[in-house]
């Protein structure tokens, strides 16, 4: 039998890549997406999409963040736009940073991998991410493994474990993994502004559009729509 796996999949580059890694690795994977009331929900779509043509099972878990905190959650709120990838690595925490999101998120892999056998959580978190959003660094994951070895049933009994794959690549590196592995980079969904084309100018878009250029192959994203020029 197949080692089983659960995939944190939000329907983006980076996830859509982790589990296509995973998948490539012989697990029997278990995506899980999280509607969280984030601005940008068209991104569950494309994790339905990428789970299916990964051949996985995807289990959507509602859970509303209400109480704002992130430009992701209140719509209010505006979204960085227009900033060159050098000045989103300096820019420290951006608004985009939801408050424990990645926490809230593991937690409820760990709860659900337990649950259904599974004996290793994956998360795209990667170094890019790890500038600006503290709940993607190496430490941080380090030691959220150390939870899960400590702080559940499977995990004391050596059961459980959590694996960023991506964590030292940057996004022309995960690009490039993804391309090797055959990602439906089409169906992949990056744009933080919430409508229904990608907006080119959030941090995200900025940020794919540079992976695609250092990774040296064309975005197949861009031939959805026109306002889609420049998309990351």
């Amino acid at each position: 039998m197949k080692r089983k796996a659960v995939v944190l999949l939000s329907g983006g580059l980076d996830s859509a890549v982790t589990l296509f890694f995973a998948r490539s690795s012989g697990y029997d994977c278990s995506a899980l997406a999280v509607d969280y009331g984030q601005r940008h929900r068209v991104e569950l779509e494309s994790a339905a999409k990428i789970a299916g043509a990964a051949g996985a099972s995807l289990k959507v878990m509602k859970l509303g963040i209400d109480w704002g905190g992130s430009s992701l959650l209140d719509k209010n709120s505006r979204i960085p736009l227009g900033r060159s990838a050098n000045r989103i690595r300096r820019g420290g925490i951006p608004s985009t940073y939801v408050p424990g999101r990645n926490t809230v998120f593991l937690s409820v892999a760990a709860s659900f991998a337990e649950a259904i056998g599974a004996g290793d959580i994956f998360i795209g978190a990667h170094t890019e991410d790890s500038s600006g959003y503290p709940d993607c660094r190496p430490g941080y994951l380090k030691a959220f493994g150390e939870v899960i070895r400590s702080g559940t049933k499977a995990g004391l009994e050596g059961r459980l474990r959590l694996r960023s794959p991506l964590v030292g690549l940057d996004k022309s590196g995960i690009i490039k993994l993804g391309h090797r592995l055959g990602v439906p980079f089409k169906d992949t969904w990056s744009c933080y502004s919430g409508g229904r084309a990608p907006c080119g100018k959030c941090d995200s878009c900025v940020l794919r559009a540079k992976g695609f250029a250092g990774a040296g192959l064309a975005d197949p994203s861009l031939g959805k729509t026109k306002k889609a020029q420049g998309y990351a």
